[in-house]
């Protein structure tokens, strides 16, 4: 009997907690007032399921991997979801194969129409570029024209193709 009133009393101790403090909740900060809680990316990869949707001219239907053979000025088309902090994205490769024929080339960049940078390429390789789109050329809520053109094509006299570059990207990002 003793034994049970000791084991009692020590459950009875066990039991016992001291509760926290109550305390205030967090302070509440103000919004930035630009925040984003995404950011606006509408890059077309080539081996996007949906990417054939968005061609309007002069890419490959074959997909190489998860890149497509261009002619001279492949063109997609894309509705971003703002027109705010959007840079015009693209990742290509002049292969050697073509290059060796054309040697150095020009290649111009557009975004509905308008130039926005003509860049020289003077050697095969790998690339990306990316620049700053003026709002006022891409409306809301609309598709915007991308597109790149090269100043010279390969095109094999024993096929009806033309052969630009490798296309790997074309989009908006921010």
């Amino acid at each position: 009997m003793k034994w049970i009133a000791i084991a009692g009393a020590a459950l009875a101790l066990c039991g016992c907690q001291n509760m926290p403090e109550p305390y205030a909740p967090p302070v509440q900060r103000q919004r930035f007032e630009n925040f984003q809680p995404y950011r606006v990316n509408r890059v077309l990869n080539m081996a996007d399921p949906d990417a054939r949707d968005h061609f309007v001219q002069d890419i490959a239907d074959k997909l190489e991997g998860t890149w497509r053979w261009t002619a001279q000025r492949p063109t997609v088309s894309l509705t971003p979801a703002s027109n705010q902090h959007l840079l015009y994205s693209i990742e290509f490769t002049i292969p050697k194969v073509t290059f060796q024929e054309t040697g150095p080339v020009t290649i111009s960049f557009y975004v509905n129409d308008h130039l926005l940078e003509r860049k020289f390429y003077p050697e095969a390789g790998h690339y990306v570029f990316e620049k700053p789109v003026p709002p006022e050329w891409v409306p809301l809520d609309k598709p915007s024209i991308l597109a790149a053109e090269i100043d010279k094509v390969l095109a094999p006299k024993d096929e009806d193709r033309k052969y630009g570059f490798v296309l790997v990207k074309l989009g908006f990002a921010e």
